[in-house]
């Protein structure tokens, strides 16, 4: 392969992460021996760095501390702290967010990670340094470790590396936020950040499609050896620009440019331009492989690659299928793990879909699933949970998370040493997300709400439904004027989806970087909603008085179900 770099000298990655990275590895397994000490150490020392805050002092976390062993540790905690959802503690993140210190934990944080929330305000997620320390540190160097573990020739190439904006702004009192992605792509060890293919300033080009040109751009023209991407989806739509632009890739090899067909900044061209040289070698070797395949695909232009990362649970398996031939064989396709922006629980270290968790650094409960919805669930602790049974997790973080809960269904897959793996489901009902989006059932109400005050088209009845198959959302109305044409239920639907893209960050994210497409509009009969809820209980014979959909949902038996009261 005639490309921009010779095959690169792995010693001192391989040497460097052998030793960090080997060390902080066997430490892991250690403290998974027994998951019961470790998490009472762990909260023990979380409560311990905390019981001086607002928050702490709050909730009592010194008497806490008292407890003699673990099940009265856990009880007073129970007792103390009640599970949390983000906006229990949005008071505490503004107050540090304004400059106030030891508010949910000593200090302030280092940066907020934001993401999509229930309301129109996102979240943001702070981040201690104590926090980086262990997650974005120490366990980043048991993630790289583990590449080199199951593929030994994976740091003799470049890295293509798809995360998001490190710096997004500041909060009021001066503090960074961004994405989690990037801000662990940046803190990266300096001999892994010189593998990159392009400059970390390519994901601030705003326009997506231009951003995934300068990805690819650079990105084909090097021997790539591993890429890491959360969503399979983002792998799909690169893999569409690369159909659409290969002759402007090739011109752009050969004389070594960046096209000025894509809208990208002056500022960043600037940054891009020194991983820019004349290769005309590779551009005729580009040129060979569209003539013999046609369409060309990751395994003809990195057939060397030895690893890939995204997500492959959930909802995710979708793109999956799209994906399906593309690769080289022999690559590791490795799971990206049970990772969101509130915490990383853990991560993969083979060739599974099965998240190894961190009992060292993080308190974990879970709430089997047959407890869902009841009125006092029961919390069990990480020794307690069963393989093949399903949970939705908890977390309490050294990040100012207590008893936070995570609304995700999570699966027991089997263990490491002795401590439970465990895998990503579904979200928990009422929230949605088909490619990271999280969308929430309330976003979706109130979307519709303020469409028909801005339009005037009053609905009698509406339901939402993701489609997997064509990543898009199909809107149902019954509008009370039923010679409403379906038209008009298009532009109804635009103001729809723009409401739900100001309500909802990662939303806006997902439908600007065409991994959710347009929603669907559909007109229903008159009374469908009756007529629906008549046919679900017969399929079900489930008690009419207690019939309460979902408005928005993932479920494609009742989406066919739905289909039969739609205007034909």
């Amino acid at each position: 392969m005639k490309i921009t770099e010779d095959h690169m000298n792995p010693f001192v990655p391989n040497t460097l992460l052998g030793i960090a990275g080997g060390l902080l590895y066997r430490k892991l397994k250690r403290v998974s021996k027994d998951p019961r000490k470790a998490s009472e150490k762990t909260l023990r020392q979380i409560l311990t760095y905390a019981k001086d805050s607002v928050y702490g002092k709050e909730h009592h976390f010194e008497d806490i501390l008292k407890a003699k062993t673990d099940e009265e540790l856990y009880r007073l905690y129970r007792e103390n702290v009640k599970p949390n959802e983000y906006e229990d503690l949005r008071p505490y993140v503004d107050r540090h967010k304004n400059g106030e210190a030891n508010v949910l934990f000593p200090g302030k944080p280092v940066l907020y990670a934001t993401t999509s929330g229930s309301t129109n305000q996102p979240k943001w997620i702070p981040i201690t340094q104590q926090y980086i320390d262990n997650i974005y540190s120490k366990m980043n160097k048991v993630w790289l470790y583990n590449f080199q573990m199951n593929r030994p020739h994976v740091w003799e190439g470049s890295i293509v590396s798809i995360v998001g904006k490190y710096l997004e702004g500041y909060a009021p009192d001066g503090t960074m936020y961004g994405s989690v992605s990037g801000y662990t792509q940046a803190k990266c060890p300096g001999f892994v950040k010189k593998l990159y293919a392009s400059p970390s300033d390519v994901f601030y080009i705003e326009d997506y499609t231009a951003r995934n040109y300068a990805i690819m751009r650079m990105g084909i023209e090097r021997n790539v050896h591993l890429c890491v991407t959360a969503n399979p989806s983002t792998m799909v739509e690169m893999q569409n620009n690369v159909n659409r632009y290969l002759d402007d890739y090739i011109d752009d090899i050969e004389h070594g440019t960046m096209s000025q067909k894509v809208n990208i900044p002056d500022k960043i061209r600037a940054a891009i331009q020194p991983y820019l040289k004349p290769n005309p070698d590779r551009a005729n070797e580009l040129r060979e492989l569209r003539a013999k395949y046609g369409t060309i695909l990751p395994k003809h232009f990195w057939p060397e690659l030895q690893v890939l990362t995204t997500w492959k649970c959930g909802n995710t398996k979708v793109y999956l299928e799209k994906l399906e031939g593309c690769f080289p064989e022999g690559m590791l396709y490795q799971e990206f793990a049970y990772f969101s922006s509130e915490c990383r629980f853990g991560l993969v270290l083979d060739d599974s879909i099965n998240t190894t968790l961190f009992p060292h650094y993080h308190y974990y409960e879970f709430v089997p699933e047959e407890d869902f919805g009841t009125e006092n669930p029961r919390f069990l602790q990480l020794h307690e949970l069963e393989v093949g049974k399903r949970y939705c997790p908890y977390c309490t973080t050294f990040a100012g998370l207590y008893r936070y809960n995570m609304n995700d269904i999570i699966e027991v897959s089997d263990y490491f040493v002795n401590t439970p793996r465990i895998h990503m489901v579904q979200k928990v009902n009422g929230i949605v997300t088909m490619t990271g989006e999280k969308l929430y059932e309330q976003q979706f109400i109130d979307a519709v709400r303020e469409a028909e005050k801005s339009t005037g088209m009053k609905t009698k009845f509406f339901i939402g439904f993701a489609d997997l198959s064509q990543s898009a959302y199909h809107f149902y109305y019954e509008f009370e004027n039923q010679d409403t044409t379906i038209e008009q239920a298009n532009e109804f639907t635009k103001v729809v989806d723009d409401n739900l893209k100001k309500a909802n960050i990662e939303y806006q994210a997902k439908r600007d970087s065409f991994r959710v497409k347009d929603p669907i509009s559909h007109l229903l009969q008159e009374n469908s909603f009756e007529k629906f809820k008549e046919a679900s209980l017969k399929k079900t014979g489930a008690d009419a008085s207690r019939f309460k959909p979902n408005v928005l949902m993932q479920n494609d038996e009742k989406h066919e179900l739905m289909r039969q009261f739609e205007k034909k």
